[in-house]
């Protein structure tokens, strides 16, 4: 299960550091998926949003419904 939330994560970091941002995943347990949000991304105040709706519910969709992230400052 790591390794296809990893893979995903990379995919989806394309598409933060095409707006001047990136992530760090700072650990993975289970289905609990912490990410520190980097660059522009970082300090952004729809960093919430990107990590629940956009991040967050990709990874439901395609590699399993349970998983939960969280956001790391």
């Amino acid at each position: 299960m790591e390794a296809k939330i990893r893979s995903k994560l990379e995919e989806l970091r394309s598409f933060l550091q095409a707006d001047g941002g990136d992530m760090e995943v700072v650990s993975i347990t289970g289905t609990d998926v912490k990410l520190k949000l980097q660059g522009a991304c970082g300090c952004c105040p729809h960093a919430t949003m990107t990590i629940k709706h956009g991040i967050e519910r990709t990874l439901r969709e395609t590699v399993d419904e349970k998983i939960v992230v969280e956001q790391v400052r």
